[in-house]
């Protein structure tokens, strides 16, 4: 839990920081604000390569490499003169980042059977969730009172933390494997992982199921600010609700799964993302009268339904062939943020010149749609096998 939210907590903890660094940086928004954007492009495209070097070389010693980077890359960022300076250590630091973040889904399933990961990493995907809730208070207050410096050292210091306690407390949990074997490992778990159609149908749902959601965070704002007139202050309070749907479906997931199995939750977790998609189409008519409620409602329910289908999906994905866990989550967590970056500006566009919501609620109802697709025809079994 603490490996995955190193990632996820400096991701947002510069954000209310970044108009006094156009300032102080003598720069523009827009590429002060790429410390965000950059930031994310690393922590998903990093998972890509340290997932698969975890499969070849051990997890222990990537995950030492990675926190070793993202602790160096904070103390540098302290005494980056100019924005693209800056912008390249954040991009170092979410390469580090991004280590905690797939190797951990990766070590679940090397200590816990198929079922269990899934319980595990529903309580890891809890940590996800919160850490960019409370992280950017902590950057504010340390803005506030140190400078925009102290963000820096602070996220150095809880990486360096981390890269301490994996040293002496963590031990290696990757199988052993024969030399040649380990140098081989990438070609074939790649090739296997592909070929199998529920790894591809698991990362699909979980790609679409989230992508749903991530139109609404990518939407939500101009709906909410711009068309609704409320203040960016509102808008956050409004956001609370969706975090804590994410956090109940994660808290089911951590107590059912064992139960019922993957895939019946993630079944559930897939229907349940449809439906909130469709409260929101059906509350749209009282636009007027609720306002915000009407995509909050929709958002709030859409949060439980991730916090039920995410953690299965990954945990499928890596279950699918156990020895490659790393490659796979890898592939997951990666697939997943760029499809989420993608429907979220996408869904930006579309309501950006809209005068309703409409737009973006038939978009989130689309995406929603496409992940209990992907479950359906690519994971569940069909009913005739069963029988067999």
């Amino acid at each position: 839990m603490t490996m995955t939210a190193i990632g996820a907590m400096s991701l947002n903890i510069l954000v209310p920081a970044v108009p006094k660094l156009v300032q102080i940086l003598a720069s523009d928004t827009e590429t002060v604000q790429m410390t965000i954007s950059v930031y994310i492009l690393g922590l998903a495209t990093a998972q890509l390569f340290t997932g698969p070097l975890s499969d070849r070389f051990g997890r222990r010693p990537v995950l030492l490499v990675g926190f070793a980077l993202t602790t160096c890359a904070g103390l540098a960022a302290i005494f980056m003169p100019n924005a693209p300076a800056l912008i390249a250590m954040r991009f170092l630091q979410a390469i580090g980042g991004a280590t905690g973040v797939a190797i951990g889904r990766a070590i679940i399933r090397d200590l816990f059977g198929r079922e269990r990961s899934a319980q595990m990493i529903g309580l890891v995907a809890s940590a996800m969730a919160l850490a960019p809730m409370i992280s950017p208070l902590i950057g504010g207050i340390l803005e506030t009172l140190f400078g925009w410096q102290a963000i820096f050292a602070f996220a150095a210091t809880a990486s360096f933390i981390v890269l301490v306690w994996t040293w002496r407390m963590l031990p290696e949990t990757r199988a052993e494997m024969a030399p040649g074997v380990a140098r081989d490992t990438f070609r074939m778990n790649i090739g296997a992982l592909f070929r199998n159609k529920r790894f591809v149908g698991y990362i699909l749902s979980a790609a679409f199921g989230s992508g749903a959601f991530f139109v609404y965070v990518g939407a939500g704002p101009h709906v909410i600010i711009t068309m609704m007139h409320r203040s960016s202050a509102e808008y956050g309070l409004w956001f609370i609700p969706t975090a804590l749907g994410y956090i109940i479906g994660n808290f089911v997931t951590s107590r059912l799964s064992v139960r019922f199995g993957i895939d019946h939750m993630l079944w559930w977790g897939n229907i349940i993302n449809l439906l909130g998609a469709l409260c929101g189409l059906a509350l749209l008519p009282f636009v007027d009268t609720v306002g915000p409620l009407v995509i909050v409602t929709a958002g709030t329910v859409m949060g439980i339904g991730n916090g039920i289908m995410l953690p299965n999906a990954i945990a499928g994905a890596v279950s699918v062939r156990p020895q490659a866990a790393g490659t796979a989550s890898g592939i997951v967590g990666a697939t997943q943020m760029f499809f989420g970056a993608f429907t979220a500006q996408l869904a930006g566009h579309l309501v950006a010149y809209a005068t309703t919501p409409f737009p973006m609620v038939l978009h989130m109802i689309l995406v929603a749609a496409g992940g209990l697709l992907a479950f359906v025809l690519l994971v569940q079994p069909h009913p005739r096998t069963k029988a067999k």
